[in-house]
């Protein structure tokens, strides 16, 4: 007996809706009973997160989204287009495979050592990034970058990975052989735990360094499980102050938080 006439298109619904996005997207090719349930709203708002709401009501420019698209198609426009949130602060943005929430904090959120000097760090635009400004480093001794992110906002029970999003001018220099520090805890629980890593891509030979594919380049700074999202303030820093060596030319979009492959 043919199942898509045994149950009513809205228990089918039902169904597709405890899957996966991409089993829904896989279901929908059976028949036109199946696409029907499969595309429709009550299926993909199950897969947006619970508050995407008020997340998108809290962007710069996109707001009319949740009344102009179908759910599905709001789904994987927030998978391919970074909306920018909290006064161009941060962007927000789907995870494609589970739907599981992705932020970027900005130049504007980022606490910078010295980065309202213009002697150090000065703010420019460049047309490859999601926000208006971007930092680029001129000159300093002592380097110290930190994002935080409230672990209220991130999708619960999920293993995230922090990222730095960066790329260099021409004149770097600083970079190349003396590593930078990175630490991912939450906020008065430093655990100690630290990576080493080298950002200049043409010295990184164990490949911590990847192309983006959208003109820029990330490396992974460490990573975070997110139980209940009550643990307070996720701390995502990136340091260096013993070398005394001066810096120059680096350039950070931001640093970016989501769920880790695999």
């Amino acid at each position: 007996m043919d199942i898509t006439i045994a149950l009513p298109a809205e228990c089918i619904s039902n169904i597709i809706s405890l899957t996966t996005p991409r089993d829904a997207c896989r279901l929908s090719v059976v028949s036109p009973v199946f696409k029907s349930a499969a595309d429709s709203d009550s299926v993909w708002e199950n897969f947006l997160p619970s508050d995407y709401k008020q997340i998108i009501s809290n962007s710069v420019s996109d707001s009319s989204l949740i009344t102009s698209l179908s759910k599905k198609d709001l789904y994987f426009h927030l998978c391919r287009n970074p909306i920018i949130i909290n006064n161009g602060t941060m962007s927000f943005a789907l995870e494609l495979e589970s739907g599981k929430k992705c932020y970027m904090v900005g130049t504007k959120g980022l606490s910078i050592a010295w980065g309202d000097e213009p002697n150090h760090w000065i703010l420019t635009s460049l047309p490859e990034s999601r926000f208006p400004e971007v930092a680029e480093l001129k000159y300093v001794w002592w380097f110290d970058v930190k994002a935080m992110i409230e672990t209220r906002i991130l999708s619960l029970r999920t293993n995230y990975t922090a990222y730095l999003v960066f790329k260099f001018v021409e004149s770097k220099y600083g970079f190349a052989r003396r590593p930078v520090d990175s630490g991912v805890y939450i906020e008065g629980s430093d655990n100690g735990v630290r990576r080493r890593l080298l950002l200049d891509p043409s010295r990184n030979m164990a490949r911590l360094s990847q192309d983006r594919r959208d003109g820029w380049i990330e490396i992974q700074m460490g990573e975070f499980f997110n139980e209940n999202g009550d643990d307070g303030k996720l701390v995502c820093s990136l340091f260096e102050f013993d070398s005394f060596i001066t810096k120059r030319g680096l350039i950070i979009q931001g640093i970016e938080v989501r769920p880790k492959s695999g």
